[in-house]
C-alpha cells in the first residue's frame, strides 16, 4: 500500500499517512455512532510519525471507555470528522475511513465495541470482532 491520503468536504484539512496501517476496523461504541451519525466509525491506525496534516483541525473531547479523554478531528469550516487526535501531541492516530481519497485503501481487519453495535449494523465476515476495546 502507497501512501492514504484524505480530508474533508471542503478540502481544507487534509491528511497524508505512509505504509500500511497499525490496525484497521468498525468502532461501533455509542461516542462514534453519535459523533458520526452512523452505527460506527471505520478507521485506519497510524503512528504519528507516519502521517501529516496540513490545515486548521478542531478537537472535540469527550471521556472513553477506560475514562482517558477521547479526541476526536474535526474541520473547523465544514464540520467533516477527518481523524482522532490531536495532531502534533498524540503518539498514534486514527484516520476515519470516510475522508479517504481512495476508499479502496480501507481494509478492516476488526471490530470493536461489538457489544454496542445496533441490530441494524451488517459487518463483513471474517473480522475479528472485539465485545469492547481489546488490550
Amino acid at each position: 500500500m502507497g501512501d492514504v491520503t484524505g480530508g474533508c468536504l471542503c478540502g481544507q484539512l487534509r491528511y497524508r499517512a505512509s505504509g500500511k496501517p497499525e490496525f484497521a476496523g468498525y468502532c461501533c461504541c455509542a461516542d462514534c455512532r453519535k459523533a458520526s451519525g452512523s452505527g460506527f466509525i471505520p478507521f485506519m491506525g497510524f503512528r504519528a510519525d507516519r502521517i501529516e496534516v496540513v490545515g486548521r483541525s478542531k478537537q472535540v473531547r469527550s471521556t472513553s471507555f477506560r475514562g482517558t479523554e477521547s479526541v476526536r478531528s474535526i474541520c473547523p469550516d465544514c464540520g467533516s470528522l477527518v481523524f482522532g487526535g490531536e495532531y502534533g501531541k498524540d503518539a498514534m492516530h486514527t484516520v476515519y475511513a470516510g475522508s479517504l481519497d481512495d476508499p479502496s485503501q480501507f481494509e478492516p481487519r476488526d471490530v470493536i465495541f461489538a457489544r454496542d453495535r445496533p441490530d441494524w449494523v451488517r459487518l463483513p465476515p471474517g473480522l475479528n470482532v472485539f465485545e469492547t476495546m481489546p488490550d
